[in-house]
């Protein structure tokens, strides 16, 4: 497995992948790490989200590699078709699964994506526009969120 770091407004960006993909993007507060090349299998999530960071980008194009169940990856493939800027609830995610009582386990499914960001979780709200649960913090959610609706833009330069 090979390792790269992204500094992004939010915190670190922590990247694991391999020639099969993205398996995992986290974020923290940790301090950077001393500078390293990056692997050229990870340089394309690097760039990609450096250009969503500085405005340029909408839509990652990465080979994902996710482990989860099938659910999971379900549901993770469908947070992927959320539209940059806009936003929906659990309880959609869940009709669109074609199963409005399993809402439970899409939230729960959401809250374990690996993919920060480029998978975005951070586009499911609660059916009455509220921010519920966010693994990054619901701070970063709101600012993903208000970032996206064009809001922060002016703040990133």
């Amino acid at each position: 497995m090979l390792f790269a770091h992204y500094s992004t407004p939010l915190g670190l960006a922590c990247i694991e992948g391999d020639a099969d993909g993205i398996r995992a993007v986290t974020i923290t507060d940790a301090p950077a790490p001393l500078p390293a090349d990056t692997p050229p299998e990870l340089a394309p999530c690097v760039q990609q989200l450096a250009e969503y960071f500085a405005g340029k980008r909408t839509v990652f194009d990465l080979k994902l590699n996710p482990q989860g169940t099938d659910f999971q990856k379900n549901v993770w493939q469908l947070l992927a078709q959320v539209p940059f800027g806009s936003t929906r609830s659990y309880l959609e995610q869940a009709r669109h699964l074609g199963d409005e009582k399993a809402i439970r386990a899409v939230a729960s499914a959401n809250g374990k994506n690996p993919i920060w960001l480029i998978i975005p979780c951070h586009r499911i709200v609660g059916s009455n526009g509220s921010l519920t649960g966010y693994a990054g913090g619901l701070w970063r959610k709101k600012w993903l969120i208000e970032f996206e609706k064009g809001s922060r833009q002016g703040e990133l330069f």
